[in-house]
C-alpha cells in the first residue's frame, strides 16, 4: 500500500464494526491488578480513542465500577501488558481509580498479539479497514490461513475475503473508507475494477454526486460493459471516372453494372441478369459474332 500501517490509521474514526461477540477464553480468576503496574499493549490494531466516549465511559465506570475485566499477560515481577481493555484502562485512569479488575493469562508476543487482534474484531469498534489490517496481520504475524480465519474471528469466509480485498484498492480509497467518507459497499464495487485510474474517477464521482452503493454498482457495471464491435465500413464512393465508365457499359448492355475497388487499383465488374435469355442476349452484345 505503500504508506504504511500507521500512516493509514492515522485519525481513524470509530465505527460499529459488527454484532457482539462471545470473547476469547481467559482464566477464570480475576484479579485486582495497579494501574501503574500495567503496560499498554504494543499490538493494539487500534490507534484512535475519542475523547467523548472516553469521557462518558469514565463517568459510567465511576457510578457503576468496571462490569467487564480486561485482560493481561504477566511480564515480570509486579508488571503486567495489556492484551485486551485498553479503552476500559484509559477510562479507568480518567475516573481516577488505582487499580482494574484482570483475567492472567500466560502468553508469548505471537499469541499475545493473535488474541489481541481477534479480541479486538469480535469486541472493539473498528472501522472496516482496521478490521482489513487487523485480519492481514492474522496471516503475516499469525501465521493463520485465510481460510481458518472465519473460525477464529466469528465471521464467515466470504466476510473476511471482502475485508482482506479492501487492501488491494489505491491508497486514496482506503483512506476514505477508513475515515467513514465512503462505505464498505461504495469500496466493494470498486474492488471488481481492476483499471486503477478507473477506480479514482469512480471514487471522484461517488465524492461529487454523493452517489448511493447502488449507483455505484450501476456505474461500475456500465464501465465494464464490453464495448459494441464497430461495424463494417460501408461501400466506398466510386471516384467519378469509374462512374461514368459504369454508366457507360451499364447503357451499352443495357443491364445493371457494379464496379468495385480494392487496395492498389484491383477491382472487379459485375454484370446482372434475371433470367437465361438476358444472359444470351449480353453474351451477343460482347461477342457480336
Amino acid at each position: 500500500m505503500g504508506r504504511g500501517l500507521s500512516a493509514l490509521l492515522e485519525g481513524s474514526s470509530s465505527e460499529l464494526a459488527g454484532e457482539e461477540l462471545p470473547t476469547i477464553p481467559a482464566s477464570h480468576t480475576v484479579s485486582a491488578i495497579p494501574l501503574n503496574q500495567l503496560e499498554t499493549n504494543p499490538f493494539q490494531p487500534r490507534s484512535n480513542f475519542e475523547e467523548k466516549e472516553l469521557a462518558e465511559l469514565a463517568v459510567s465506570i465511576q457510578e457503576q465500577g468496571i462490569i467487564q475485566p480486561v485482560t493481561v499477560r504477566k511480564i515480570g515481577p509486579e508488571r503486567f501488558q495489556l492484551i485486551s481493555g485498553e479503552r476500559r484502562c484509559r477510562a479507568a485512569r480518567i475516573a481516577g481509580l488505582t487499580e482494574i479488575p484482570a483475567y492472567i493469562r500466560l502468553a508469548n508476543d505471537e499469541q499475545m498479539l493473535e488474541m489481541s487482534i481477534v479480541e479486538n474484531i469480535q469486541r472493539m469498534d473498528l472501522n472496516p479497514l482496521e478490521v482489513a489490517l487487523s485480519f492481514q496481520r492474522l496471516i503475516e504475524e499469525c501465521r493463520i490461513r485465510q481460510e481458518d480465519l472465519g473460525q477464529k474471528v466469528g465471521k464467515d469466509r466470504s466476510t473476511v475475503s471482502n475485508y482482506i480485498r479492501l487492501l488491494k484498492l489505491p491508497v486514496e480509497i482506503q483512506v476514505a473508507v477508513r475515515d467513514g467518507i465512503i462505505s464498505m459497499g461504495h469500496a466493494r464495487a470498486l474492488i471488481t475494477m481492476e483499471d486503477e485510474k478507473q477506480q479514482l474517477q469512480v471514487l471522484q464521482k461517488i465524492l461529487e454526486k454523493k452517489l448511493s452503493v447502488r449507483q455505484v454498482e450501476d456505474l461500475v457495471r456500465s464501465l465494464l460493459k464490453p464495448a459494441k464491435p464497430a461495424l463494417p465500413a460501408g461501400p466506398k464512393l466510386l471516384p467519378s471516372q469509374y462512374q461514368h465508365a459504369r454508366e457507360k457499359i451499364s447503357n451499352s448492355l443495357q443491364s445493371e453494372v457494379e464496379i468495385t475497388l480494392g487496395a492498389r487499383g484491383k477491382g472487379s465488374i459485375l454484370i446482372h441478369f434475371h433470367s437465361e435469355e438476358e444472359f444470351h442476349k449480353l453474351l451477343s452484345k460482347m461477342n457480336p459474332e
